[in-house]
């Protein structure tokens, strides 16, 4: 990995910008307050990160003011944890935690909803101030965290970065013999080892056949000699994921594999080049389809072909806005960071799935890592 400093994690002063621009965007919509739960929403406007449960801990967010929603038996523990400045408001095990946000409003407050809160909260809104009050808070909160700001554009970078070093462990470390959980258990010590303090935030490896199946197979794999090898792995780092896939063998490829790696990586290029400003998402899974499509394969999610979107947008969560997927008309603007992965798939034989992500500058398209060299060559 290269020594480039860890970034700085997102500060307090980003944070009230990003609440500030939340308040003039509820004023605009005519709400009155944004209630966000314990998602990944919460982490991004206030800095509080809370597990989902049965119990509300969230955030109200009001013109003038933010509440922290929380559990009585929980406010000490909130009170040591990073966030931005806000009072507390508590419930008891006793009480509805709905009917403590509705003590923070007036009569005729409308509120937008967290598009990640459980249904069981919304219905205990619903019932406590009315579900004509209540709307869907998703554009107020999505069109905010759609587009990433330069530090948190760093911080992707790095964990990307930290990624694609693991992943030439990882290649480093097969040989014949070899267990998948030992490669998945070796990328979890190696992502621990260069600063992603928990390890991997997830992990595929397979071997063979199994590399057909987008998201692997259930049970033990072992490495033999000629298999086809994908791997697909990330960490966090402070909270932004990093998300990447590599598909290759160790041998000289048979001309098969060889040809069909091809048609992957002009794929995965042809998602790039028709990554412009101003370019619907459904544009750049339509030109993977169509090089699939002048190769022989689909048409559609036909298989052999790419059963799946092109790509996901990426950030606090692993898969989130702008998905590049086709009928979805959202414009590319600089700030929006995708994945490029239109993985092609050989049932019963092999998948091949070349995964580096984008992220849009204000001239355009950018690597966060740069793409596959060859079929044994899979580092640029």
């Amino acid at each position: 990995m290269s020594a480039t400093l860890r970034p700085a994690p997102i500060s307090e002063t980003e944070r009230r910008e990003r609440l500030s621009t939340l308040r003039s965007r509820m004023s605009a919509a005519g709400v009155d307050a944004v209630l966000l739960g314990s998602t990944e929403s919460l982490r991004y406007f206030t800095g509080l990160v809370w597990h989902q449960s049965e119990r509300l801990v969230g955030a109200l967010i009001t013109q003038a003011d933010l509440f922290y929603i929380v559990p009585g038996f929980e406010r000490s523990r909130v009170d040591s944890l990073p966030k931005l400045d806000g009072a507390i408001v508590t419930w008891e095990e006793d009480e509805n935690s709905a009917e403590t946000v509705a003590a923070l409003l007036t009569a005729k407050s409308r509120v937008a909803l967290d598009d990640a809160l459980p249904l069981f909260v919304y219905h205990a809104l619903a019932k406590a101030l009315g579900a004509e009050r209540l709307v869907d808070g998703a554009r107020l909160i999505r069109d905010i965290r759609l587009r990433k700001s330069a530090a948190e554009i760093g911080i992707i970078q790095y964990a990307m970065n930290l990624t694609l070093e693991v992943h030439r462990r990882a290649h480093a470390l097969i040989k014949p013999g070899v267990l998948a959980s030992d490669v998945v258990r070796y990328i979890d010590e190696q992502h621990r080892a260069l600063g992603a303090a928990g390890g991997s935030s997830f992990c595929i490896v397979s071997f063979g056949e199994a590399t057909s199946l987008p998201h692997g197979a259930d049970g033990e794999q072992t490495y033999a000699a000629g298999d086809v090898i994908l791997v697909d792995t990330g960490c966090r780092i402070d909270g932004y994921h990093s998300d990447l896939t590599r598909t290759y063998v160790l041998d000289e490829p048979d001309a098969d594999f060889a040809r069909a790696w091809a048609i992957e990586r002009e794929a995965q290029q042809a998602v790039f080049d028709a990554a412009t400003l101003g370019a619907a998402c459904s544009s750049l899974d339509d030109a993977a389809r169509a090089v699939m499509v002048r190769h022989g394969l689909g048409p559609d999610y036909a298989l052999p072909g790419l059963p799946h979107r092109a790509g996901h947008g990426l950030g606090l969560e692993i898969h989130e806005e702008p998905y590049i997927v086709r009928g979805n008309q959202t414009a590319l603007e600089p700030g929006m960071c995708f994945s490029n992965e239109p993985m092609i798939v050989f049932p019963g034989r092999y998948g091949i799935r070349l995964e580096d992500h984008i992220h849009m500058t204000e001239t355009g398209a950018a690597w966060f890592t740069q793409p596959g060299k060859s079929p044994t060559e899979p580092f640029a």
